[in-house]
């Protein structure tokens, strides 16, 4: 009777394992569609917003609003992020799955925790929860996130799943580089009429895409594509740099290549900036490789093929000259000098009566702030304002995503710090502004703990073991925390770049024997 015992008992385990690697492969495939789908759906909607603010301005009032970027990609993931828990939670409760023990999940529980105390307390609960229409970031979003970076870290990967991630995302550089290149050139495809039926797939009859709508990108404004598609760029130049397999290098170079032109043509310069900085990473990346010479090669050979698209782009709007070498050149040689108009007036001339007014008695007019834009294209000013309101809600904060509804607009400073005191800020212009005003204390600090623990754990593995893998991806997660000092969140930036951290874990946390067999 004992040996028809322990042949089940083996029989059981046996058929568990292979249960978790099945379970393990669906819930991958799920992890892909996140990462090389979820950014390029680009689906108009129509919801119905309740504004907790009683004004006339049209963007701080409620009603029917229209989105075309951000719903359908929140829905998607909230749908994926379902249905790979049910998945995950079977293979722990009815599977013997396991789940890694690592600091990270009381870092991980407790931002989650701290989302869900800043949604409660929130004076905006509703818009706390779902987001801004135009954004769909609040709560709901970003508990998906963590869910999937927390099932990231827990299941395992077949050995390519380097080559897996990478080629998922291939599509979504190419159709942005085809968008972009159009937009950039004067040809904006939501004009098109096969574009506008396939992006109104989903309205309902009768509803129309808003007059002066562009199609900048799958993502929904040029920030986001800027500080996206750096990151795209230097995870496919570290791949292009230590891949084993030439021919897959050359098609990741030629990739960045891409990722820099669209990077370019978004005339942004955060996606320029988060470059220069994971440059040095990239670097030293290439210094630790087996194959310096490889790395060294196509790095010269990146460079190179970037001059000549860095020149035509320049060539047909200075302004990508401006918003990227221009940060620290000033001189811009794609600028047509023009010769100032010549005039009689002296502009220097002062009338005692222009800032003089009399009446009853004799009075002066007070003196407004001179018109400037503060650094950062107006950041730092709005950072100084979400530091204010931050002090009133230190502990909870206000809610994700609900900063265009607190923020003290039309502040007469605001003309010194955003030219016009009429403007209305609807985002904080950095993802860690973001999660302090929106989390309070207590969140940022468990999510900069997070993060922290993501990059020296990575880094750690990187040195120590030095696999292709743990450098691609740690350097993409990087440059994610980069950019994301001055560009905001979203469905279709952080959905992604949460899953792709938590691959990067799993690889990181396995132990070196586990790695030794899925060296890139």
């Amino acid at each position: 009777m004992s040996k028809f015992y322990e042949k089940v008992a083996y029989r059981d385990i046996e058929e568990d394992i292979k249960s978790q690697k099945s379970v393990d492969k669906w819930i991958f495939s799920l992890l892909l569609i996140v990462i090389g789908f979820v950014p390029l759906i680009v689906m108009a909607s129509i919801v119905e917003v309740q504004s907790p603010l009683i004004t006339v301005v049209g963007s701080l009032t409620g009603g029917i609003k229209g989105d075309i970027f951000t719903h359908y990609k929140a829905l998607a993931v909230l749908v994926i992020t379902i249905l790979a828990t049910i998945m995950f939670m079977a293979k722990i409760l009815f599977m013997n799955g396991e789940i890694r023990k690592t600091k990270l999940n009381y870092a991980i529980g407790a931002f989650a925790v701290a989302i869900v105390l800043s949604t409660i307390f929130s004076p905006n609960i509703s818009i706390a929860l779902h987001g801004q229409y135009d954004r769909s970031d609040g709560a709901i979003s970003w508990l998906c996130y963590l869910a999937l970076f927390f099932i990231a870290i827990n299941i395992d990967y077949p050995k390519k799943v380097l080559n897996y991630v990478l080629y998922s995302l291939y599509p979504f550089v190419i159709i942005n580089l085809f968008i972009t290149t159009m937009n950039f050139y004067g040809n904006d495809l939501l004009q098109k009429v096969a574009i506008q039926k396939i992006v109104k797939a989903f309205l309902p009859a009768g509803a129309e895409i808003s007059e002066g709508s562009i199609l900048v990108g799958t993502l929904n404004q040029w920030n986001y594509m800027s500080g996206m598609f750096a990151i795209m760029t230097v995870m496919f130049l570290a791949a292009a740099m230590l891949g084993k397999h030439k021919g897959r290098a050359v098609g990741h170079l030629v990739i960045a290549v891409l990722s820099v032109a669209v990077m370019l043509m978004s005339i942004s310069t955060s996606g320029f900036l988060t470059v220069c900085v994971m440059m040095l990473v990239v670097f030293f990346a290439a210094f630790r490789s087996k194959k310096r010479v490889q790395s060294f090669a196509m790095i010269a050979l990146f460079l190179v093929a970037t001059a000549p698209v860095f020149h035509v782009l320049a060539s047909k709007d200075a302004r990508v000259w401006t918003e990227s070498v221009g940060f620290v050149v000033k001189n811009n040689p794609y600028v047509k000098e023009e010769p100032a108009p010549t005039t009689s007036q002296n502009s220097n001339v002062k009338f005692d009566w222009m800032t003089k007014a009399y009446a009853a008695e004799k009075f002066e007019l007070p003196v407004l702030p001179e018109r400037a834009i503060a650094a950062g294209s107006g950041r730092t000013y709005i950072w100084s304002k979400s530091v204010e309101l931050v002090k009133k809600h230190p502990l909870f904060g206000y809610g994700l995503d609900t900063f265009m509804y607190n923020f003290p607009h039309y502040n007469i400073d605001a003309r010194a710090g955003m030219w016009d005191e009429n403007t209305i800020t609807d985002k904080p212009h950095s993802m860690y502004i973001g999660w302090l005003y929106g989390t309070g204390i207590l969140g940022f600090i468990s999510v900069i703990i997070l993060v922290t623990m993501t990059l020296m754990s990575s880094l750690k593995a990187a040195i120590n073991q030095n696999q292709s893998i743990i450098w691609i991806l740690g350097i993409a997660w990087g440059a994610y925390l980069i950019q994301a000092l001055f560009n905001d969140s979203l469905p279709g930036t952080s959905a992604v770049m949460w899953v792709i951290a938590g691959i990067l874990l799993a690889i990181t946390l396995e132990n070196k024997e586990k790695l030794d067999g899925r060296d890139y």
